[in-house]
């Protein structure tokens, strides 16, 4: 099984594929395709393209199948593995988590445009200025704050004591939350902190870290190291 990703430091959506892989032990080889200014003739572009007709990371690949979205990932994941449980084994608590993701996976535009994921920055000072300016980031924080503090276990992950796919398309957030230092309640901090602690969140923002790899169309705030 072979997945295929952006750079660590700003792919999001890779993070949450290569996270509930990494979480639940399931053997794969990593591939990056390093992110550049993602013109069709790029080396970005023309390397994705002819694994993935979307053009876009994650890209699962298992024997002759492509799997492109990381949502449609997990979930074969989860259908390949089912003793993993990768989902919680509750009927009511299953639709509860992937009412979560999916609202993670199509939703929170204001969030996701005004604080692109960027591990190794340090942007408090941006993220207290649109925080102030702009109402629509606090009702995004708003509700995810929400979601998080209806985890049944306060010091638990979204469904209780075991990460779940939920936790997965949430922990990006998590990374967004702290580069901007967007200003959270209590119970969120403690959530955050779940996520901070599993030791393939810590891998990957390590990896992140060490990757120095400035991409000048995804440092809307920065233009050096």
């Amino acid at each position: 099984m072979d997945l295929f990703i952006g750079n660590k430091n700003y792919s999001s959506w890779s993070m949450r594929a290569w996270l509930v892989l990494k979480n639940f032990d399931i053997p794969f080889q990593e591939y990056l395709i390093p992110f550049d200014d993602f013109q069709i003739d790029g080396a970005f572009k023309q390397k994705i393209l002819s694994i993935n007709p979307t053009g876009k990371v994650p890209v699962l690949k298992h024997d002759d199948l492509i799997v492109w979205d990381s949502l449609a990932i997990c979930e074969y994941l989860a259908e390949l593995y089912p003793d993993k449980k990768l989902w919680p084994q509750q009927v009511k608590s299953r639709a509860r988590a992937r009412s979560i993701t999916a609202e993670m996976h199509s939703g929170f535009m204001a969030l996701r445009s005004i604080c692109p994921m960027n591990i190794e920055a340090e942007l408090t000072t941006v993220g207290k200025k649109f925080w102030q300016e702009s109402v629509q980031l606090q009702h995004d924080v708003q509700r995810i704050e929400a979601l998080w503090n209806a985890r049944p276990n306060i010091d638990g992950f979204l469904c209780g004591e075991d990460f779940t796919i939920a936790d997965a398309f949430y922990a990006p957030i998590v990374m967004r939350f702290i580069s901007y230092g967007i200003p959270l309640n209590d119970e969120s901090q403690r959530y955050m902190q779940s996520i901070l602690s599993n030791t393939a969140t810590q891998q990957w923002i390590q990896e992140a870290k060490r990757e120095h790899h400035l991409v000048e169309c995804e440092e809307p705030y920065r233009t050096k190291y």
